[in-house]
């Protein structure tokens, strides 16, 4: 899963190619993030993600796994390099972006709905193993969110996702990036383990 980008000029962001999906790219954009900035990552949001969605008795094996290596396995690739620097520091933010999915479940998306349920027990996980150090690491599980992706599915799909939402509507991008603001902030220091969910009521009760 490769993400490159290139930034606004002149708005101080430093963007870098990286495939999650393989360990020697991770290790070299996290160099190149050092070396540019001349500090470590102290805040690290894992927001890669794929779907190859079919009914399992169709899926094949490739497309299970690719699922898993971009959603799940990535998120652990980046958060092992990132604790690293965040353990000598003895301070740091680690977010995982899961999906109210991993709640409910969805027919046609075993690979998805098990990726991002996974990382809300590997954020559990490092949460108690990285506590000590004062490195938090939450999940936030969103719903429905108007983004490409989204928009791919169609007018009639996407009405049908908003009605499914009680407060009837998808989110915006912003709304995520705002909890994900918070929970990398100073406010959210006594946060850890957390499953923040940002749906629209869609998931509660589970």
């Amino acid at each position: 899963m490769t993400y490159n980008s290139t930034p606004p000029p002149g708005d101080g962001t430093f963007a870098v190619r990286c495939d999650v999906t393989s360990s020697a790219d991770v290790d070299a954009a996290f160099t190149a993030i050092e070396d540019h900035f001349e500090a470590p990552v102290e805040v690290l949001v894992s927001n890669a993600g794929i779907t190859r969605d079919q009914l399992i008795l169709r899926m094949g094996d490739d497309d299970f796994d690719a699922v898993i290596d971009a959603n799940l396995t990535a998120a652990y690739r980046v958060a092992k390099r990132a604790s690293k620097a965040m353990v000598r520091a003895r301070t740091g933010r680690i977010i995982f972006m899961s999906s109210v999915v991993a709640m409910l479940g969805s027919a046609g998306q075993s690979n998805y709905a098990a990726s991002k349920a996974g990382l809300i027990g590997l954020a559990r996980s490092l949460a108690r193993e990285l506590a000590s150090r004062s490195i938090t690491v939450n999940v936030v599980a969103p719903g429905p969110v108007a983004t490409e992706m989204t928009a791919a599915l169609g007018d009639d799909r996407l009405a049908a996702l908003a009605a499914a939402v009680p407060l009837g509507r998808v989110a915006d991008a912003d709304e995520i990036a705002a909890t994900v603001e918070f929970l990398a902030s100073a406010d959210a220091a006594y946060i850890t383990g957390a499953v923040i969910p940002v749906d629209g009521g869609l998931g509660m009760g589970h």
